[in-house]
């Protein structure tokens, strides 16, 4: 069972790289997208408030600290709990800016972009969109680490055991030469024959 819980490191290396990779960017985009014109108003970067914190850092942070786990685990149990906290960051990226409407929370800011489309573009990137692909990455982490395959069962510790014609008997002479089986060569010099002994016989 011991070995069944191991897993290679590379089992998750994909996935857990870009998770920590749209982690961050969920987690940064609020703050440092102005920079770029691209993020959320106000047209300030490294504006912090308590809405970036529920919206955007805290499920970022989830995301990026779940990627991690994956992409460094060998463990099949901490790569699924690795996977599973990304899961929930990138949930709450998707549904997050509607559900937190519940306790007042107006959002992160509205999008910098002026045509239609860009703002779209922000909102998806910054969550709708980006939530939907960390899950998915996460659930495909999920599913790695859920399979078994052959090469991560545990290793017999039984000696091999060589039976047929490549195993190898010990030459036996003098009064025991009978249990030679013929054909293994002729005596040593000096060898005298004993009774049954066929070695002789040519």
């Amino acid at each position: 069972m011991t070995g069944t819980m191991r897993v290679p490191r590379s089992r998750g290396a994909f996935c857990g790289f870009l998770l920590v990779l749209l982690g961050l960017w969920g987690a940064l985009l609020p703050l440092a997208g102005p920079y770029f014109d691209f993020g959320f108003a106000p047209d300030d970067p490294w504006v912090y408030n308590t809405d970036r914190l529920q919206l955007s850092i805290a499920p970022g942070a989830a995301a990026a600290l779940g990627g991690l786990i994956v992409l460094l685990s060998a463990n099949r149990a901490s790569g699924m709990v690795g996977a599973w906290l990304a899961a929930l960051g990138g949930a709450w990226f998707a549904v997050g800016t509607s559900v937190a409407t519940l306790w007042d929370v107006p959002g992160v800011g509205a999008p910098l972009g002026t045509e239609e489309a860009r703002r779209l573009g922000e909102q998806l990137a910054g969550f709708t969109g980006l939530g939907i692909v960390v899950v998915f990455l996460a659930a495909l982490a999920l599913g790695r680490f859920a399979v078994a395959g052959v090469r991560d069962q545990e290793p017999l510790d039984e000696e091999p055991v060589f039976t047929g014609a490549n195993s190898t008997q010990p030459l036996v002479y003098g009064r025991y030469a009978r249990e030679n089986p013929p054909g293994h060569g002729p005596p040593p010099p000096g060898d005298q024959p004993v009774a049954g002994d066929t070695r002789f016989d040519r």
